[in-house]
């Protein structure tokens, strides 16, 4: 069954499409690596820079090992606290990946369910959810995660703030991503409930929630990947942006944003390495992505075959 599917796969319109696109094949590389490097970053990280026991302040603002006065147990360089940038950036687009995907997912689930849920009803509750919709589309997405962020910052206890950060940047980023998975659903669901299989089924006595999982919802997933893929850079760089400005992850477990943030105020001082390598490696991370993102578009598009 798994050589039959790879058959299939390896015959397919999209594999042939991304064997004959040169920016395909190399963006989905870099993102290949940069994602092996940051989820085995214990295994390939040449140190950690989460254990105290191994930082010394001596080893601080050290530059790259091209550099006369660098180090060679440190590629390139290291932070004002002594910690390796190579192992930081590993780790670091660990926790980046980590919030952009979940976020992600959560954007997903909810935008998908109430977009089914508004496309099939219609009535009222179209109306309610479009409305809710069209309000946050009048505002951009890092002020409404700026908003709920702050929100749940004001109402969490002090002494949680940090533990909870990760869970908090997530849901920040996921609710303020949900729309337009919505819109995209609810357009696809009015199209599918009309037609004469969802016609049938309503006839047998099926209830909604079955016609919805098992019919209409696979057939409107393929716009919703195509956004996803894209979302998932926007959630990066929100996540970055978000540390950037102060209200992300802590500087105990550094995302690529926080990192950044560090840096920047050793920028002018010479000590660029500290923002550069991580700035640099954010924007591969979010490019590949997005690039992957605009291919798997058009060639889910039958107009652009």
């Amino acid at each position: 069954m798994a050589t039959t599917l790879l058959s299939r796969l390896s015959n397919s319109d999209i594999f042939y499409s991304f064997r004959h696109s040169p920016t395909a094949m190399i963006s989905a590389a870099v993102a290949l690596i940069l994602c092996l490097g940051a989820v085995f970053a214990p295994l390939v990280a040449p140190h950690n820079p989460f254990d105290l026991a191994t930082l010394d302040l001596l080893d601080a603002n050290l530059p790259p090992v091209w550099n006369a006065e660098g180090d060679a147990r440190y590629w390139l360089g290291t932070d004002d606290q002594g910690r390796d940038m190579l192992s930081a950036i590993l780790y670091g687009a660990r926790i980046s990946l980590l919030v952009g995907v979940a976020s992600v997912l959560f954007s997903l689930v909810l935008g998908v369910s109430l977009g089914l849920i508004s496309g099939y009803a219609g009535g009222r509750i179209d109306s309610v959810i479009m409305r809710i919709a069209d309000v946050q589309l009048s505002f951009p997405a890092i002020l409404i995660a700026l908003l709920v962020d702050g929100i749940a910052r004001g109402l969490l206890p002090r002494d949680a703030q940090d533990s909870l950060s990760l869970y908090v940047l997530i849901f920040a980023i996921g609710i303020s991503g949900w729309v337009q998975y919505a819109r995209t659903v609810r357009g696809a669901t009015m199209v599918e409930r009309n037609k004469e299989y969802v016609q049938a089924a309503r006839l047998i006595g099926m209830r909604p929630f079955p016609i919805l999982r098992r019919h209409i919802l696979p057939n409107v997933m393929g716009p919703v990947l195509v956004i996803a893929t894209i979302h998932l850079a926007v959630a990066i760089i929100t996540e970055a942006t978000l540390s950037f400005l102060g209200v992300g992850i802590p500087p105990t477990t550094p995302s690529l944003g926080t990192l950044i943030r560090i840096g920047n105020s050793y920028l002018f001082s010479g000590d660029w390495w500290i923002s550069i390598f991580p700035g640099i490696a954010l924007v591969l991370l979010a490019l590949s992505v997005n690039l992957l993102g605009d291919w798997l578009r058009d060639a889910l598009n039958p107009r652009l075959g």
